[in-house]
């Protein structure tokens, strides 16, 4: 005779009513491991790029000199130190002071901690806009402690060119800030032309 709380069926387990199977009691704990890697993935490529930052922006410092240039490849990489009260690019750099604090100080790491929790939220966001954020959030991440240890400027140290065409000097946050939102654009795109391709 059946029990008063469950009773079984041949494709699964009554309760309440309720019909439970293998696949409904396993799918709250892949859930979790799904959130819990994609996770790991977000902080690892955070904490790598913060780290490489931090690393060649501590370089750049003690082996440049603040007036001279070393350049590469018949000028093609050029390392030359600058302080940066901008953002990318000098951009809000002519700011006044206080608006520049509030907006790079202030509203950064909000928006860096708001994109961080939405990310983390959706365990269905794929492998590379993962990646991607994370390398947004890691670069504004690392420029943002800059910021704060240098009176709200960055270290910016490299910049690239070729003749009278170059690019403003940068660092290796800017420039992982630009790969994540190049890599946010162009993912979708692939990966929605690639079943096609291989059919």
């Amino acid at each position: 005779m059946g029990s008063a709380g469950a009773r079984r069926s041949g494709r699964g387990t009554f309760a309440g009513g309720r019909q439970l199977n293998a696949r409904s009691v396993r799918q709250p704990k892949l859930d979790r491991r799904i959130k819990q890697s994609r996770a790991l993935l977000f902080a690892s490529v955070l904490a790598v790029c913060i780290g490489c930052d931090q690393a060649t922006k501590l370089a750049a410092t003690g082996y440049l000199e603040p007036a001279s240039t070393v350049s590469l490849a018949a000028d093609t990489v050029r390392f030359e130190l600058a302080h940066n009260p901008g953002a990318f690019m000098s951009l809000g750099a002519e700011l006044p002071g206080a608006l520049r604090r509030f907006l790079f100080l202030g509203l950064v790491p909000l928006g860096l901690l708001l994109a961080s929790g939405i990310t983390l939220r959706f365990a269905s966001s794929r492998t590379a806009s993962l990646v991607a954020l994370g390398l947004i959030a890691g670069g504004g991440v690392s420029n943002w402690l800059d910021r704060l240890a240098h009176n709200g400027s960055v270290t910016d140290f490299l910049s690239v060119g070729i003749g009278p065409v170059r690019t403003a000097i940068f660092n290796v946050a800017d420039l992982a800030v630009v790969s994540g939102v190049l890599l946010l654009a162009i993912a979708p795109h692939y990966l929605r032309k690639r079943p096609q391709s291989a059919a």
